[in-house]
């Protein structure tokens, strides 16, 4: 098991640690960009951007379960999104909720993007996980 401790110098901060050290990592999981697919590769809940981060997360966590892992392993978590007001206005609590349930708050890049990999996919989502 890792030993995992949040970094944080500045009294400022959102919601995610500015930093987070890791000591004797035994397993390092590398999660590729997930996004609101379905089993068979097909774009799913095309427009619905909630829906979509919702689903997104799901990924995400069938990676870190085939893997032995859970979001409480997650140190870093960068999210890419092509329209960042819509994603903090009706969709970011997802994300919000599902971390503080796990009791981590993982650094990472919320970015803005012109387009993602398919035209009906709103919310891009990768991480790194030690355990």
């Amino acid at each position: 098991m890792a030993d995992k401790t949040s970094i944080n110098p500045f009294n400022w901060h959102f919601a995610d640690d500015q930093g987070v050290l890791v000591t004797a990592p035994s397993s390092w999981l590398f999660v590729s960009g997930q996004t609101a697919m379905s089993d068979d590769g097909e774009p799913q809940h095309p427009g619905d951007l909630r829906a979509q981060v919702e689903l997104t997360l799901a990924n995400v966590h069938r990676v870190l379960e085939a893997a032995g892992m859970t979001l409480s392993d997650v140190v870093q978590l960068n999210t890419h999104v092509t329209d960042v007001e819509a994603f903090q206005a009706g969709a970011g609590d997802v994300l919000d909720r599902a971390f503080a349930a796990a009791s981590v708050s993982p650094p990472g890049v919320l970015s803005q993007v012109s387009a993602l990999g398919h035209p009906d996919l709103l919310v891009e989502i990768d991480a790194i996980a030690v355990r």
